[in-house]
């Protein structure tokens, strides 16, 4: 029994609650939602009806009556609520006779933003918080604190002086699934097997007609070998022998349930040739390693696609942090066609910081050049960060410096 893991959203949840008649709490299935709902301190669960639609008979009745399922005359909390699309019309009703902070707590592995009905029927009434795979903090228990990236955001200083401990290759690898990286499972290959058949079999037909599983799993199995880099749906479509028009069905499916994460680019500077194309993360790191076909039992770190596996598992920890603890926070990459790249810059206000990744613990003059052409075109950039997987931080030059990834994450 490993006991549980306080999830940094905790406090948004909580604020939300006291503001707004409905919270939504989404994310990819298996990511804790239903143990935050029922576990985390703090948010007052005791006082709260909770009920799951995983259970075929609250589902039948939320079907067949949803008014009266959903005036309970209590704070209710609703898992797995996609299920029922019919109850979010009769919770719309509800804070309209009657609007109540906190009235409604919902759960469920679809993105309601996306899923347009709902959207439409919660719309002014609602607040959205996506629970992220366990971001470093949550795994070793270490949420008190505020998050590194947001108090060198404000002051641009480094008080931590002893070293720092590298990320492991197995880490990443495995990714941050609760069962997984808390070792509730014997082998994480298996696990993630039931993971996609689930997924494929079950969740996908819950949110759309597919008839073709076999080219939607090509598909899956194809952006995880493209995470990290510019997303093409055109050269994705070609390669799994989708047209256009189903590949960008089958994109949104993935993106609806939270299994690819499509980061948009900065534009926070002026150049003509600035990429405008997304770039595509897979939505946990030890997904995309099984999904490419990674073998845990090998040399991981020598992989070719161990240093996009790395930038994935930060890319995760940073959506994270920012959904959860900085919410006025954007995530973006930037690059120019040919020329520099920066892998992400966090935007807050009119400033803004940026992030290069780098999986090794040593790093040379060269990995700083994009961070170099970032400053120079973006004046209002407080910093510049070589994210590395050593032990020391440094400051190298006028707002440069060089710090362990497991700093930056913590």
């Amino acid at each position: 029994m490993t006991g549980y893991h306080p999830r940094d959203i905790r406090d948004a949840v909580r604020a939300a609650l006291e503001n707004m008649p409905v919270v939504v709490v989404t994310g990819m299935r298996q990511t804790g939602k239903t143990t935050f709902l029922c576990s985390q301190p703090g948010l007052d669960l005791g006082e709260r009806i909770y009920v799951s639609l995983d259970d075929f008979a609250q589902l039948e009745a939320a079907k067949s009556d949803p008014d009266g399922f959903v005036n309970r005359g209590q704070p209710l909390t609703i898992d797995e609520a996609h299920k029922c699309p019919e109850i979010f019309s009769a919770i719309k009703r509800a804070v309209d006779k009657k609007r109540i902070a906190g009235q409604f707590l919902l759960s469920g592995s679809a993105n309601f933003i996306i899923l347009k009905n709902i959207a439409e029927s919660l719309a002014g009434r609602s607040v959205y918080l996506a629970l992220y795979p366990f971001n470093r903090r949550e795994t070793h228990k270490q949420t008190a604190p505020e998050p590194f990236l947001k108090t060198f955001f404000e002051n641009q200083k480094v008080d931590r002086t002893e070293p720092c401990k590298p990320v492991r290759p197995v880490e990443v690898a495995c990714g941050s699934m609760p069962t997984v990286c808390l070792q509730q499972v014997q082998d994480p290959t298996v696990w993630f097997r039931g993971y996609e058949q689930t997924y494929l079999e079950r969740d996908v037909r819950e949110l759309s007609q597919v008839g073709n599983l076999i080219a939607l799993r090509t598909l899956l199995r194809l952006a995880s070998l493209r995470t990290g880099q510019l997303l093409s749906p055109s050269q994705l479509g070609r390669d799994a022998k989708l047209n256009a028009a189903t590949t960008s069905r089958y994109l949104s499916l993935f993106e609806a349930s939270f299994i690819i994460t499509r980061l948009p680019p900065y534009m926070g500077n002026r150049s003509s040739r600035l990429i405008k194309s997304p770039k595509l993360y897979l939505s946990d790191a030890g997904l995309a390693s099984y999904l490419a076909g990674l073998e845990l039992s090998g040399p991981i770190h020598s992989d070719p696609l161990y240093g996009a596996f790395f930038e994935t598992y930060v890319a995760q920890n940073l959506l994270s942090i920012l959904s959860a603890k900085w919410q006025s926070a954007s995530l973006y990459f930037w690059a120019i066609q040919g020329r520099h790249e920066v892998d992400f810059v966090i935007e807050a206000g009119r400033s803004c910081i940026a992030l290069e990744i780098k999986s090794a613990a040593r790093w040379h003059e060269r990995d700083l050049a994009g961070l170099k052409a970032f400053l120079t075109a973006t004046p209002h950039c407080k910093a510049g960060i070589l994210c590395h997987n050593g032990e020391d931080a440094v400051q190298i030059g006028p707002k440069l410096w060089a710090l362990p990834t497991s700093l930056v994450l913590s």
